[in-house]
């Protein structure tokens, strides 16, 4: 048996599958071995498998062995195996160190690397995979590497001309699912003279 994969917020007492056999006498079912850590339940004549506690992701996929035994006679008896798998579950945010960042720019620069940021995301595999991204309108005077986070001027700035204070809202997001998260960081860029 292979179930579907169950979430790794899967309460207690949640259906996983129902066993059956073909026999022509009642038989007991029971879990033979494999459920070390004591996830599921197997009801005796009924053969439906439940979780028995909440589900830790670090301790599956979990093969357990069911056994079906002739309830009069109890050399009789077969075993089937059951894998079951958990998915991670996109629990955290990307997370910048700091939410505020001040930075400075030289004027007369031709494009170049103003700060390189870093997001944190405590999920594992896709959902702490990161991309980066600009949110507000300054796409064409700043740009992002999407995947090492190095924020970029786009253009040279004069001093005495444009403003002097830009704020960059940079996001780091997820590739999570079932959703994709994001987090924020404001980079304060000033140019100077």
């Amino acid at each position: 048996y292979h179930p579907a994969p169950l979430s790794e917020r899967t309460p207690p007492d949640t259906l996983v599958l129902q066993t059956s056999v073909s026999y022509s006498a009642p038989v007991s079912y029971t879990i033979a071995s494999g459920d070390d850590k004591g996830y599921f339940i197997i009801h005796s004549s009924s053969g439906v498998i439940k979780t028995t506690k909440n589900l830790k992701l670090e301790d599956f996929p979990v093969t357990f062995i069911v056994r079906a035994t002739d309830s009069s006679d109890a050399a009789i008896y077969n075993e089937a195996a059951v894998k079951v798998e958990v998915i991670d579950e996109n629990d955290f945010p990307p997370v910048f160190p700091s939410s505020l960042l001040e930075e400075t720019l030289a004027e007369n620069l031709t494009a170049t690397q103003i700060v390189q940021l870093k997001a944190q995301d405590k999920d594992t595999g896709r959902n702490g995979f990161l991309t980066y991204g600009i949110l507000n309108g300054h796409e064409l005077k700043f740009r992002i590497n999407e995947t090492t986070g190095v924020l970029y001027s786009n253009t040279t700035f004069d001093y005495e001309e444009e403003p002097t204070e830009y704020q960059v809202v940079v996001y780091a997001e997820d590739d999570g699912i079932p959703e994709k998260k994001r987090g924020y960081c404001t980079v304060v860029v000033r140019i100077t003279d």
